[in-house]
């Protein structure tokens, strides 16, 4: 008994030969991703820039960092978030001469919030810094 596939015999084979088929749909394949243009489709957005208010000037001399118990910062007397915060800073850091940052942290205040605010000063690289208020301490 002979097997389809034995051409010994001389019988005709009863396979298709697909390489050829799969060769020349490949090279379609191909010359299909060529030709599909690239997906360049971009959606223009007008960001808001990072622009300090006008309304809370950095004061040339001393300016006053307090940070409440509620965790609120404010920054001579008008509440910041942290963002605005390293903007005023460094906005004073450029100053001549560089003015002083006095950080007044209430007493109930959350040590998170405080070391969050100092880690701001520390990236913006701030020198003249100190604490006031610290006689508030006293009764704890």
């Amino acid at each position: 008994m002979q097997t389809t596939g034995d051409n010994a015999a001389g019988e005709p084979m009863m396979e298709i030969n697909t390489t050829p088929l799969i060769d020349v749909m490949l090279v379609l394949i191909i010359m299909l991703i060529i030709t599909i243009p690239p997906q360049t489709h971009a959606v223009k957005l007008d960001l808001p820039q990072n622009t300090p208010p006008t309304d809370v000037v950095v004061d040339p001399i001393k300016n006053k960092l307090v940070i409440t118990a509620a965790g609120q910062v404010q920054w001579n007397g008008t509440p910041v978030d942290l963002k605005l915060l390293r903007t005023y800073l460094d906005v004073s850091q450029q100053m001549n001469p560089v003015p002083e940052l006095h950080l007044q942290p209430e007493p109930q205040a959350r040590y998170e919030v405080v070391d969050e605010v100092l880690a701001v000063t520390k990236r913006a690289h701030v020198t003249k810094m100190g604490f006031v208020g610290n006689e508030s301490y006293a009764s704890f």
